[in-house]
């Protein structure tokens, strides 16, 4: 059974685009890029052929990927109620030390530039799910358990 990625509809939106995209033009410009490299000649030595042979492989895993997210994904409302949900930008400070930081939690299809992900699976995203800010959560990590103090959530 596969399984059900939980994502936004920001997410969402941005998965199908990308699909689209991929489905349609990516598949023109990599059929020109092998149609040109095969009129350069020789193939088993031809290295643009090669490059654009693999970049369409890597392309059709992603469209692949793509797919199954999109075909078994549950459509989330990111939460205003202050507690620790998928989407979520969570600020958190580790025991000992003095830093806040940054983090989305959620599925790394919810990336967003220059942020870490906490996936909601991971040790530390299991015990952040469902937490309030001000709220401290432990977890066991390589043989230790760590804390970690909510300070801050955002939608």
């Amino acid at each position: 059974m596969p399984q059900t990625h939980r994502i936004s509809r920001e997410a969402h939106d941005r998965l199908s685009a990308e699909l689209t995209d991929l489905a349609g033009r990516g598949r023109i410009d990599i059929a020109t890029q092998i149609e040109t490299a095969r009129l350069l000649g020789d193939l088993s030595e031809n290295g643009d052929y090669h490059a654009a042979k693999e970049e369409q492989g890597k392309m059709a895993g992603r469209i692949m990927h793509l797919t199954s997210i999109l075909e078994n994904c549950e459509i989330i409302e990111v939460p205003c109620n202050g507690v620790v949900a998928p989407g979520n930008v969570i600020s958190i400070r580790f025991e000992g030390d003095d830093i806040v930081e940054q983090y989305l939690f959620g599925s790394i299809e919810e990336r967003r530039p220059g942020m870490d992900i906490v996936s909601p699976g991971s040790p530390m995203g299991q015990a952040l799910e469902g937490a309030q800010a001000g709220q401290t959560v432990s977890y066991e990590a390589n043989g230790n358990t760590l804390s970690i103090e909510i300070v801050a959530i955002e939608s």
